[in-house]
């Protein structure tokens, strides 16, 4: 039973430190919530598809986020590896949310689809995309950002 009490303390205490945001599409066909810290930690990526999309996002673990509406208003597009889901609204554009390469057990989140009023601050790293496989393998922890126990964002 220790186990099981640290288990749920340890996940109580991690959920302290988190808030619940909310966001969404342009045509508010897409709407989530997640879990995450006020101060967010923001990758600015320059592979070929993020520089096209402008693509700036933050990564949380699967269990911290929550589809609310529109599955059905989804669609995906996937090249190269097919790891990557650029999951976006079919009816306005945007994609709030994917399922990142370095991360395909959690989700990149789109700070600027997030709704005012939950956010403190936002730390932008850039993230060379151009070197993906050097940038992973130097990277000191954007591999386990999806990882369950990684509920805190990093500083």
């Amino acid at each position: 039973t220790h186990g099981i009490f640290h288990f749920f303390f340890t996940a109580f205490m991690c959920r302290m430190e988190l808030v619940k945001h909310s966001g969404g599409c342009h045509c508010g066909a897409v709407r989530f919530e997640v879990w995450s810290s006020p101060d967010l930690h923001v990758f600015h990526c320059n592979c070929s598809i993020c520089t096209k999309k402008q693509n700036h996002h933050f990564i949380v673990p699967k269990n911290h986020f929550t589809l609310l509406q529109g599955l059905e208003n989804l669609t995906t597009y996937t090249f190269n590896t097919h790891v990557a889901k650029h999951t976006f609204c079919r009816t306005c554009g945007v994609q709030s949310f994917y399922t990142p390469r370095s991360n395909p057990d959690g989700y990149g989140v789109a700070p600027h689809c997030l709704d005012p009023g939950t956010v403190h601050s936002v730390t932008v790293e850039k993230f060379c995309g151009e070197q993906w496989e050097a940038s992973m393998q130097a990277h000191k922890f954007i591999k386990d950002m999806s990882k369950p126990g990684q509920d805190v964002q990093h500083k």
